[in-house]
């Protein structure tokens, strides 16, 4: 079994828990569509700083141009929104892990194109809006299948422990929306 396809098998329930709690906030409503990108500015930074730490410009060379913590910075500023403080950082202590935590960080880029379609025009989603030279995701995914990791259940870890973090961050900026 390939990393991709036991990370894809392995985190199914957490995928799904994400995507039902985001799926709670209407993106068309200015505070919830803030609540929804402080919820991200909790995770997002502190797991690319986690990356950086682990090593991810090592299996991605193109790592700088994946980055998305300062168009969220930039569309919370946009909105005069505030950046909240940010969850503690995992650490990621092998290759296996950032591979893991990269699969989710990549992956929520493909449903962060879906959620731009439902924000209004007039509201900033560069964070949302697809970043990247084309086939970037392709180009993620087959280095992920090519990696050659000796402890998947590490990268599986890391990868339910950043759906946690998003979950976690997701449900404390939605119970404050009015």
């Amino acid at each position: 079994m390939s990393l991709r396809s036991a990370l894809r098998a392995q985190t199914a329930d957490c995928h799904a828990a994400v995507d039902t709690l985001f799926g709670s906030f209407n993106l068309s409503r200015i505070q919830d569509y803030k609540a929804f990108l402080r919820a991200h500015a909790r995770v997002v930074p502190a797991i690319e700083y986690a990356l950086e730490n682990g090593g991810i410009g090592r299996l991605l060379p193109d790592w700088p141009e994946r980055r998305r913590a300062h168009l969220l910075a930039a569309d919370i500023g946009e909105l005069d929104d505030r950046l909240p403080v940010p969850l503690p950082q995992p650490a990621l202590r092998c290759e296996a892990a950032v591979w893991g935590a990269a699969y989710v960080l990549e992956g929520s880029k493909l449903g962060g194109a879906l959620l731009a379609k439902t924000v209004p025009d007039d509201l900033p989603s560069s964070y949302l809006s697809p970043q990247g030279p084309k086939g970037a995701i392709r180009l993620f995914m087959d280095r992920l299948d090519a990696s050659k990791v000796d402890d998947p259940g590490a990268a599986v870890t890391a990868a339910r422990d950043v759906f946690d973090l998003f979950l976690q961050a997701g449900q404390v900026e939605l119970e404050a929306v009015p």
